[in-house]
């Protein structure tokens, strides 16, 4: 019967190790999940040393990417826990900052996922006490997912607000595939974690029938 909880359990910290992995993964690499992202509705606003006018600007995990208005190209910077990023308005007499206190904390996406994965193999065991272990790592792993979410609602908001403060853009910013699964898998950190706990307490539930029942029939014997 406690299958019925455990099982679920599994599938929920499958998938939640799943999400977290690719938002690790991110910008540079995977461009299509970061986590806040920028479109630019009027101006010419360019990047760092880049000149060229851009019409979009993504923030990951690693890095952030940007879009040529003209041709379309995509430019990135180079992966780094911290990165930084200098916005310039069309006629670089005005720029703005993202600076890298904000992108620092972004690295807790990576030792979320690592501690769902610990998570996951606990609760393939039976054991007992492993998995009382894997329901206590998967409400670990959901309260770093938490502070990972934080982080991300910072960075966006602090990016909103620093895109309304350059001069001669308009500029509109979303949160991002990768702010959304985030929130997600730590959903599914917290149901694994009552799940596989509910399994547990049920495991315990039986065992004790079971012992109950056998000495009912020793006596009976007599």
């Amino acid at each position: 019967m406690a299958r019925i909880f455990h099982i679920p359990g599994i599938i929920f910290l499958l998938c939640a190790f799943v999400l977290l992995f690719l938002v690790s993964i991110s910008l540079p690499y995977l461009t299509a999940l970061d986590v806040a992202r920028v479109k630019i509705k009027s101006g010419s606003p360019t990047v760092g040393s880049d000149t060229n006018a851009i019409h979009e600007i993504r923030f990951g995990t690693w890095a952030d990417c940007w879009y040529e208005s003209s041709t379309g190209t995509r430019a990135c910077s180079s992966a780094n826990n911290a990165y930084s990023t200098t916005i310039f308005s069309a006629d670089r007499q005005d720029f703005v900052t993202i600076g890298a206190s904000w992108t620092r904390g972004l690295a807790v996406h990576p030792v979320a996922t690592g501690v769902t994965l610990i998570a996951l193999l606990l609760s393939l065991s039976t054991h007992v006490t492993l998995t009382l272990l894997a329901s206590l790592t998967s409400f670990l792993a959901a309260a770093l997912t938490l502070i990972a979410f934080a982080i991300d609602i910072a960075l966006y908001a602090w990016v909103k607000h620093q895109m309304g403060m350059l001069d001669g853009v308009s500029a509109s910013t979303d949160t991002a595939p990768g702010f959304w699964l985030t929130f997600v898998s730590f959903l599914l950190l917290c149901f694994a974690g009552c799940t596989v706990c509910l399994g547990r307490r049920r495991d315990r539930q039986d065992g004790a029938t079971t012992y109950n029942y056998s000495w009912k029939d020793r006596f009976r014997r007599y």
